[in-house]
């Protein structure tokens, strides 16, 4: 998930060239009609499943020297037990920490010294690794990779050790950070059960709570075959790398039972939350947020569409409104967060001096339940899906981008097929659809309201 304070630092660094932007936008100067965008070719792929339940999925593409690995382990934070946050992201390092043949650290040392990259990113809903590599030391990447999920090592003292380097991550991005909880803040409010609740770097309580015995049960649990995808993607040969990847990963055991998957749902609000909290923050911020549904589910194209419309970026309707004409705010965002389980569309504005958070509140909701009552123009529809379209193409443009693309479809869609299939989705999207998603959720008995005042006597380092 895209933290809330980098839109808010993001948003300040945009605002000079915000106002030619707006200009240009209000003249229509920067609309240029899309009336059939032409989409990209489909991805080829190979997909199958290990015998111990791997799965993998190759698309050859032999026009750069070049390949790429990602694995996908389907466990982020909303897999992790009460008392226990924070265990997928310290998984995530604790995964380059050594493994039988391979020592501590060595993994992307290894992979720099032959001239590529590697890294490793944790979110609510999945943990993935990745590397990119002159295609001829592919067999190198993937024997690794097999091998610090067949026998990673896991020592009371590199977990000791790795859990104050987590530690000290939440203090320099969160803790110590303006508007840095401003994520954890807002869903520790808006959700009562659904782990989305808990923030995905963990919390020092429960970090400090965590055993050795705690990490060696995650392992065990989430790191299996069976919870895992294998996308490789660049020049290489089918036959030569489905066999590579037989030899390495199929020896691996499947490991015992399956993924627990006992998720409990958010109950559906019945009314309005509303909260009022202090922070140590330089500015006053509101936040209004709606519940909304999950990644792939048919209301949640509609649903990106109204996130451009509404909250994405300095021509947005939320920032001019809030920020240009009203000059309620000195930045105003937001964005459908749209992942695996249902969770929020949400709207931030963080209040100018001399004006009122209430003020705030009531322009902030009014922009809501305007698209909500009226819908959005031919226009800005057309923008939209102007937008879509562009990145759409632009996230293929690397074997990199094309085996995320893949991935997402396989582990959180369930459905690869929806890797090339919702191009035509938005292409084909029409204002109707667009307003009656907005009806459905924008309604007061999904609402929460925030505001976050500044503590008296300060703010944050």
């Amino acid at each position: 998930m895209t933290t809330l304070v980098a839109r808010v630092v993001s948003s300040f660094r945009r605002r000079a060239l915000a106002a030619l932007g707006v200009a240009l936008v209000a003249a229509g100067a920067l609309f240029v009609p899309l009336e059939a965008a032409v989409a990209p070719p489909r991805l080829q792929y190979q997909r199958f499943t290990l015998p111990n339940g791997l799965t993998v999925i190759l698309h050859s593409d032999r026009s750069t020297p070049i390949a790429h690995v990602q694995i996908w382990y389907h466990v982020g934070s909303k897999n992790e037990r009460p008392g226990r946050t924070g265990f997928a992201h310290l998984f995530e390092h604790m995964m380059f920490k050594g493994s039988k043949n391979v020592e501590p650290e060595q993994h992307t040392s290894i992979v720099s010294s032959v001239g590529g990259r590697a890294n490793a990113y944790t979110n609510e809903d999945a943990t993935v690794y990745w590397n990119t590599v002159p295609s001829q030391y592919l067999p190198l990447v993937l024997w690794m990779e097999a091998d610090r999920l067949g026998s990673l090592r896991i020592d009371e003292s590199t977990f000791v050790n790795e859990r104050e380097v987590v530690k000290e991550e939440r203090r320099m991005r969160v803790d110590n950070q303006p508007f840095g909880n401003l994520n954890e803040l807002l869903y520790k409010a808006a959700f009562t059960t659904h782990p989305y609740k808990n923030p995905v770097i963990g919390s020092m309580a429960d970090l400090d709570a965590a055993t050795i015995d705690d990490v060696r049960a995650f392992f065990n649990t989430f790191y299996i075959p069976a919870n895992a995808t294998v996308v490789i993607a660049g020049d290489f040969d089918v036959a030569e790398t489905t066999d590579l990847v037989t030899r390495y990963f199929g020896r691996i055991p499947a490991g015992a039972g399956k993924v627990p998957r006992d998720i409990a749902p958010e109950p559906v609000p019945a009314a309005e939350k509303r909260f009022t909290l202090e922070e140590a923050w330089p500015l006053p911020a509101v936040i209004v947020a709606h519940h909304i549904t999950y990644d792939g589910h048919p209301d949640s194209y509609p649903l990106h569409v109204l996130a451009k419309v509404l909250s994405d970026g300095n021509s947005s309707r939320i920032f001019r409104s809030l920020v240009y004409d009203k000059r309620l705010a000195v930045a105003a965002f937001g964005s459908a967060n749209l992942i695996e389980h249902p969770n929020l569309f949400y709207a931030v504005a963080l209040v100018a001096p001399g004006q009122s958070p209430e003020a705030v509140e009531k322009a902030l909701i009014a922009e809501l339940d305007k698209a909500a009552a009226d819908g959005v123009t031919d226009r800005e529809l057309q923008r939209a899906k102007n937008q879509f379209a562009r990145d759409y193409i632009l996230g293929r443009e690397s074997v990199q981008a094309k085996a995320g693309v893949l991935a997402h479809a396989e582990v959180l869609h369930a459905d690869i097929a929806t890797a090339d299939g919702e191009f035509a989705i938005f292409q084909n999207m029409a204002r109707a659809d667009v307003q009656r998603v907005a009806k459905k959720y924008f309604t007061t008995g999904s609402r929460v309201v925030m505001h976050v005042r500044p503590k008296t006597g300060g703010s944050r380092p």
